[in-house]
């Protein structure tokens, strides 16, 4: 249960004062459903109203608050015409204009004569300055004292704020709306124990939490929201240990139920390994060490493989399932799709061969008709029993129906299509099973943090021998007739093409290249030789595409970004982009990756639509000059931000509210430490600071990780 000093927090928005049905909604969608989503709702700019210049110093543009004279009123003569109040001070006239105004409201807060401050931006008409409804009016004699219902930013009900916070909004929500449910929800921040370390609270010198939350919601300077002021960098920090912690407790969750150790005697492993073309690189080999070791141990594994495109991560795989066969239990591989799961299974069918190991593939349906139905289920009879000892597939492996007879290792593939949950359900399929997931993707370290805290970490940064390097280059649009003239020699070599464009089909809104308008293109002039795959296709006719292209009936395959990951046709040499300019770092990556897998160069092209902007072509600038993914994932990290990389909540990353991973990045290594040390410490959280820390992770809505303490 959630500690009841909390659950003024967690109170629907609607119950804050003022707040009826339609706003509750509107507030819902800018900030969340909870009072506790308003509290992390940050100020995304400030209006500094201590600015105070006469009306000749005002600048035009600027927000200025000026204290002035009302002379006269002008109503509009005609209707839609503004209703102007003419002021004056000793230094020159300012008009406040007003629009559908009614006029006796005006006349009682801005009343002939009467000495006020008015508060917004100045502009100007014809030469005459002016503010167009203005922010605040009040009684020059009465600071902070507006009559009326003029607008406020302070608390609930406060004074307006010399430095006004500027929230995000949505469509029909005003500032005033959102300024004043926030400090409803400030007001019912309750008194918390610290749960930070007093030595590190007082060597970066934080505030408190309420005392940090109050100032980035009622800052005394404009400097106090900027990611590197203490206040945020205090908030930032306890939501990255929420973070940290939460992990931290699943893996001791994880290990703290005994392991099998898995020393296999290497029978399977010698015949694969001689059989091999090539030897495994450093890396490779490092990463099977640190994974043998892992299995060897009594202690469950969950370790992170990361690798760059083509660094060789299924073999790494392969030879820790392997190990674990030879123990007499089942491995499994999953993939995200069909599409990746039967491509696995075909890749590892004759790399097992000489070991005299077959792979069993389950995936999500069944094709073919009874033959498949009845394959499938004589599948999971063998499954069931141990007589398939390698099995791979989609989500399908931990459906209900499917039972292990000696589940011991789960590798899961692009774990970032993933969650979390999904991952703890597959190795709930045996007892004491180890886990090893990969990605392609490679991640900065910030962010691996971010997501698997909970994992040791392997890397591959060396791709194997024989890879060549791929000619990148970037061409602007305008040169399409060009392209599509050197694809001809191309094909007259044999060669294969990738063409991915950033959309299915044209729409009236969109001016981006459509995958089925260039199919067409492309198969008036090449016929039938032009595939077309796309995310909206059937599993079946998806499948259809790719066999087609990989066999070669068609040679040019048109695509979206659905052959991004782990499509392997060894004869594509050529990937054709179009509209680079949209796609991130990461995503361009991975599609470059897709050619030179071969034994003939590789090439890509990526168009854009000039002129481009700075971001854009500071990304396409990075491919040209690099290869290297792990400093490609570092630079889409700076230029894009976190949510691209990562994606949504669904991939088992968080959707960070007070972090900013590129200015908090030095803080993620400081919360992963801290976390392990509270866990190593006090794994139950029992003691003082545990008893804060639970508050914490309830605050910041972690409570799987507080019903994780309980399970144990």
């Amino acid at each position: 249960m959630r500690p009841s000093v909390l659950l003024p927090l967690f109170a629907p928005v609607g119950n804050l004062r003022g707040l009826g049905p339609r706003l509750a909604k509107l507030v819902e969608r800018a900030a969340g459903p909870l009072v506790v989503d308003l509290m992390w709702h940050l100020p995304s700019g400030v209006v500094d109203r201590n600015f105070t210049p006469t009306i000749a110093e005002a600048p035009i543009g600027r927000i200025a608050t000026l204290t002035v004279r009302v002379d006269a009123h002008s109503p509009p003569l005609l209707e839609g015409r503004p209703y102007k109040v003419r002021c004056t001070d000793q230094t020159g006239t300012l008009d406040l204009v007003f629009f559908r105004a009614k006029g006796d409201y005006l006349q009682k807060i801005l009343p002939p004569g009467r000495k006020v401050t008015v508060s917004g931006r100045v502009e100007a008409f014809r030469d005459q300055p002016q503010i167009t409804h203005p922010d605040h009016i009040a009684p020059a004699d009465r600071d902070g004292d507006d009559e009326g219902g003029a607008d406020r930013a302070g608390g609930a009900d406060g004074p307006p704020l010399p430095i006004e916070p500027v929230y995000p909004l949505t469509t029909g929500l005003t500032a005033r709306v959102v300024r004043r449910a926030i400090g409803q929800a400030l007001d019912r921040a309750p008194d918390l124990p610290e749960w930070l370390d007093p030595a590190l609270i007082q060597r970066e010198g934080w505030p408190g939490w309420a005392a940090a939350l109050a100032e980035v919601h009622r800052p005394d300077d404009p400097e106090a929201i900027l990611p590197s002021s203490p206040a945020r960098r205090r908030l930032a920090f306890d939501e990255l240990l929420a973070n940290q912690l939460a992990l931290a407790l699943v893996r001791h969750s994880q290990r703290r139920r005994a392991g099998r150790a898995a020393k296999g005697d290497g029978h399977l492993r010698r015949p694969v390994l001689a059989a091999l073309p090539y030897r495994p690189t450093d890396a490779q080999e490092r990463a099977i060490g640190e994974i043998l070791a892992d299995l060897e141990s009594d202690r469950r594994m969950l370790r992170l493989l990361q690798g760059d495109v083509g660094s060789g991560k299924t073999l790494v795989a392969l030879f820790a399932m392997l190990a674990v066969i030879e123990t007499g239990r089942q491995a499994a591989l999953m993939a995200p799709t069909e599409l990746l799961a039967r491509q696995h299974a075909a890749t590892l069918g004759p790399l097992v061969a000489p070991a005299g190991l077959a792979v069993g593939l389950l995936a999500g349906r069944s094709t073919g008709g009874k033959g498949a139905a009845k394959a499938r289920i004589e599948l999971l009879g063998r499954v069931a029993d141990g007589a398939a000892a390698l099995v791979v597939g989609t989500h399908a492996l931990f459906q209900q129906e499917v039972r292990f007879h000696d589940l011991g290792l789960v590798v899961i593939d692009e774990q970032h299509r993933f969650g979390v949950h999904q991952r703890l359900l597959l190795s709930g399929k045996g007892r004491a099973v180890d886990v090893l997931v990969m990605t392609a993707t490679p991640i900065p370290r910030t962010l691996a943090l971010t997501a698997y805290g909970d994992m040791d970490e392997s890397r591959l940064a060396e791709k194997p021998p024989g890879r060549r390097p791929i000619d990148t280059r970037t061409l602007p649009l305008s040169r399409l007739a060009e392209v599509v003239g050197a694809l001809d020699r191309k094909l007259a070599q044999g060669e294969r093409v990738y063409w991915v464009c950033p959309l299915v089909e044209a729409t009236e809104t969109s001016d981006l290249a459509a995958a089925e308008a260039r199919h067409a293109d492309l198969a008036a002039r090449h016929g039938d030789q032009v595939g077309l795959v796309h995310g909206r296709l059937t599993g079946p006719d998806k499948d259809a595409a790719m066999a087609a292209f990989a066999t070669g009936a068609t040679r040019i395959l048109v695509a979206t970004t659905v052959v991004e990951v782990g499509v392997d046709v060894p004869d594509a040499t050529v990937m054709v982009i179009e509209h680079a300019e949209r796609f991130g770092l990461a995503q361009l990556h991975q599609l470059r990756g897709r050619v030179g897998r071969g034994d003939r160069p590789g090439s890509c092209l990526l168009l854009y639509e000039a002129p481009l902007g700075a971001a854009a072509r500071a990304r396409l600038k990075i491919m040209r000059e690099t290869e290297d993914g792990f400093r490609i994932a570092e630079e889409d990290l700076r230029l894009r931000g976190a949510g691209e990389l990562l994606g949504t909540r669904q991939s088992g990353a968080p959707g960070f509210r007070l972090v900013d991973l590129e200015a908090h990045g030095d803080l993620m290594a400081a919360a992963h430490d801290d976390a392990r040390l509270i866990v190593a410490r006090d794994p139950e959280l029992t003691g003082p600071r545990g008893a804060a820390l639970r508050t914490l992770l309830y605050l910041f809505q972690r409570d799987a990780a507080v019903r994780l303490l309980r399970s144990g």
